[in-house]
């Protein structure tokens, strides 16, 4: 167990102020007694209290971070984003999920209320008036990871979705030749899903070729379900692009399971480049998304509206998406 600011005032025969002032480099203490007390709180192996000390101070060095979940990987690229900044700068990161849109309000105003926090960094894929209002009233600086470009009273991090996608399925059409594709979206609520099938549906027509679209929630089942049914249709389409990763793996357990392979009677492309996609047999086509610059991006933007040296409330932040082909199609 880590000393307590007691035990080191007991052994540097100095009051608890002192020891809370020496550690937190008051000039009112002299040099030779803060390093005293210093060497002493290291020989003990003292860890402060975090809570604590926001208490003391009033002022946090914690900020939140809430996502839909926190088992995807693409969600712990995220958090190793922001934790990364956020530590840097002397500041830790409080990870909470929302699988619900009923409780992610819930969640953010437990936040807000709390008094813990000095900002929040929101991932949500769809925001309506009273979720905005709720944020807007809470008096934290906010920042969103959200490529809803109607919202503008919050600084955001946006992926680059439409045009991933756009060029995603362009290599599809132009590179690979094929005429007749599928995609598999995600979440109908979702903005992100809802650009990467406009990005698909608009290539499709600008170059003239066949396409359908099966549902998907951005899971590895709804990509199993939506392959069966891709597969299943009497006229088969030649490739599958899943609006993510997971969704792509979801296909290739279909194809395996029913003795299918790839590229060879489909073709599968994903989008995120998820660490597992290049260990897929065979290495998975995607769309390349810096996941952990998007993290990074987001907890710089806050920690500078925290520390007011923030530029424009509304300015947003694009992460560019590239193309990452390997030999699934």
């Amino acid at each position: 167990m880590s000393a307590t600011i007691k035990e080191i005032a007991s052994k540097a025969s100095v009051s608890i102020a002192t020891v809370s002032r020496a550690l937190n480099n008051d000039p009112r203490v002299v040099k030779k007694t803060r390093e005293h007390i210093i060497k002493i709180a290291k020989s003990l192996e003292y860890r402060p209290n975090i809570l604590a000390q926001s208490f003391a101070k009033k002022k946090s060095n914690l900020i939140g971070l809430i996502l839909p979940e926190i088992s995807d990987e693409f969600f712990t690229e995220i958090i190793k984003g922001v934790d990364e900044i956020a530590f840097s700068q002397k500041f830790y990161t409080i990870v909470a999920s929302s699988h619900k849109y009923k409780s992610l309000k819930e969640e953010i105003v437990t936040f807000i209320k709390s008094g813990f926090l000095s900002g929040i960094i929101l991932l949500a894929s769809n925001l309506d008036d009273e979720l905005i209002k709720i944020l807007f009233k809470g008096n934290l600086p906010i920042v969103l990871i959200n490529s809803d470009k109607k919202i503008k009273k919050f600084e955001r991090v946006a992926i680059d979705d439409y045009q991933g996608a756009y060029a995603m399925t362009q290599y599809l059409i132009k590179i690979k030749n094929y005429k007749f594709l599928s995609h598999i979206s995600g979440p109908v609520m979702n903005d992100d899903a809802n650009l990467r099938k406009s990005g698909f549906i608009d290539a499709c027509k600008n170059f003239k070729v066949k396409y359908i679209i099966e549902n998907g929630d951005f899971s590895k089942e709804a990509g199993y379900d939506a392959c069966k049914r891709i597969m299943e249709r009497s006229e088969r389409a030649q490739v599958i692009f899943a609006a993510n990763d997971m969704m792509a793996i979801g296909c290739y357990n279909y194809l395996r399971q029913n003795n299918l392979e790839i590229p060879k009677d489909v073709a599968i492309a994903g989008f995120d480049d998820v660490f597992v996609s290049q260990y897929l047999d065979p290495p998975l086509t995607t769309v390349r998304v810096n996941v952990e610059e998007v993290g990074k991006q987001a907890a710089a933007l806050l920690l500078n509206k925290i520390h007011r040296l923030n530029g424009k409330p509304s300015s947003v932040i694009n992460i560019p998406a590239e193309l990452i082909i390997r030999k699934s199609c």
